[in-house]
């Protein structure tokens, strides 16, 4: 087996110091040496496009295009490949106008910008997931739309969106079913299975418990809902109902307290409040896992609890926790051809001055019935660098898989201490790790320490 860590910042940028939280990550499935990811990062020529890093070499080395219309950054982005073609999907929250952008680039490696396919307001959290079929690329983006409020849970998605010009086939469907306390959480998932199954996943918000000035408890159904045709008919993703209210969208979490803050929470300088993740095995389109963290201990507790549970039988019904982790958040789940069950997620260890954010990755081919395969990728310090602006890390990292590898995403810290990476790194800006010392572009001058985004390839 293999293990990989990179940090993504160029050696041309050795002297950037920005918060370059919430990463996302897609990988080509036609050719896995091209890679493509995200953060926080803005356009280091401050210009009127954001940039995406990209590697060509299967994560080895990485560098910046600046190619997302909107501003010179984005608040939210996510990407995805379509998994033939080349096409590379993207949904961004615009830096300009926060608006809800979906975009498009033929090759994200070429010299053309992103075009953009549908621009809207009222929309957070865009999430993309793409397969072709027939050679046409089935694309969807979730959001949480409070255009549609009460009921915000949406997946937009197009049948064909690879070459149609705006808004490209794209059409909004809720897939929230029940009553809301006025909207839904941020997080909506979506995984899809070659056979054309695409599970989605998203948390309903039933009631308010508590509300202060900067924080928000909320009580929650984790909900998962099913569409057997890639989206199609008129109202898709209701293939999959409730035992108990026969409504579309099996709670596989009821009555869950999800506690939101807007400043400091437990987890250090991170909020919390919005986690889930969701994956389908892509050798058995039954075989489903979905993650997703609440408050157990109640409003007073400070325990933020990660869950992840397991059905074989495509939704219809779930198991018990398999694995439960205290003070974590993030969770990333993929499975590979052989089924192995990859879980990367970040957790706080420890408590005052010596709490640690560590972000680990776990691998299972027996739904934790025995230990995983357990690897701590990055360790350091949580109270340090300070914060800049919310999220520190970011409200989710992503993990994919081709064949039987493994590709992540997660930011951290980057103090070049070998301490902090267990299991090796490699960086490409200028660093010493005899003096802990990052440098700018002439090797001598000290950078602060911030936030950078890290890749992670893992090979079985």
């Amino acid at each position: 087996m293999t293990l990989t860590v990179v940090n993504m910042i160029p050696k041309s940028l050795s002297g950037e110091r920005e918060q370059d939280s919430e990463p996302n990550i897609a990988v080509n499935p036609v050719n896995p040496m091209q890679i493509v990811g995200t953060a926080f990062t803005p356009d280091p020529a401050h210009g009127p496009q954001a940039p995406i890093y990209v590697s060509s070499d299967g994560g080895a080395t990485w560098s910046l295009r600046s190619i997302v219309p909107g501003g010179e950054a984005t608040a939210d982005i996510s990407v995805a490949y379509a998994t033939q073609g080349g096409t590379l999907y993207t949904g961004i929250l615009n830096w300009s106008t926060f608006n809800l952008n979906i975009l498009r680039v033929a090759d994200p490696f070429g010299p053309y910008p992103m075009t953009a396919l549908v621009d809207r307001p009222a929309e957070d959290q865009p999430w993309v997931t793409a397969q072709t079929d027939a050679n046409k690329d089935h694309v969807f983006v979730t959001h949480n739309d409070f255009n549609a409020s009460p009921k915000t849970a949406t997946v937009e998605l197009s049948r064909d969106a690879r070459t149609a010009g705006a808004p490209a086939g794209f059409q909004r469907h809720v897939i929230e079913r029940r009553t809301t306390l006025g909207q839904d959480g941020p997080p909506v998932r979506t995984a899809v299975h070659a056979s054309g199954v695409v599970y989605g996943a998203f948390h309903r918000w039933r009631s308010v418990v508590k509300e202060t000035n900067t924080a928000l408890d909320v009580r929650t159904d984790v909900c998962v809902v099913r569409d057997d045709d890639l989206g199609g008919g008129q109202t898709p993703f209701r293939d999959l109902k409730d035992p108990g209210d026969q409504f579309a969208g099996v709670r596989v979490g009821k009555n869950r307290l999800v506690h939101f803050t807007g400043s400091v929470g437990p987890l250090g300088f991170e909020r919390i409040g919005a986690d889930l993740s969701i994956a389908v095995d892509p050798a058995n389109e039954a075989n489903v896992w979905l993650a997703w963290c609440d408050r157990v201990g109640g409003v007073q507790s400070r325990d933020w609890t990660m869950h992840v549970r397991h059905s074989t039988n495509r939704g219809q019904s779930w198991s018990a926790d398999v694995r439960t982790i205290k003070q974590a958040k993030n969770p990333a789940l993929a499975i590979n051809d052989s089924g192995v069950v990859g879980l990367m997620y970040q957790q706080v260890v420890g408590t005052g001055a010596t709490a640690q954010w560590r972000t680990r990755l776990e691998l299972s081919d027996d739904a934790w019935a025995t230990n995983p395969t357990a690897f701590v990728l990055h360790r350091a310090l949580a109270n340090s660098p300070k914060r800049q602006f919310l999220p520190y890390l970011g409200d989710y990292i992503r993990m994919v898989t081709v064949g039987s590898a493994f590709y992540g995403v997660f930011s951290g810290s980057n103090r070049p201490d070998m301490a902090n990476f267990p299991n090796g790194v490699t960086y490409q800006r200028n660093a010493n790790f005899t003096t802990r010392t990052l440098l700018r572009n002439d090797g001598a001058t000290p950078v602060p320490v911030s936030i950078d985004p890290f890749f992670v390839h893992y090979v079985p």
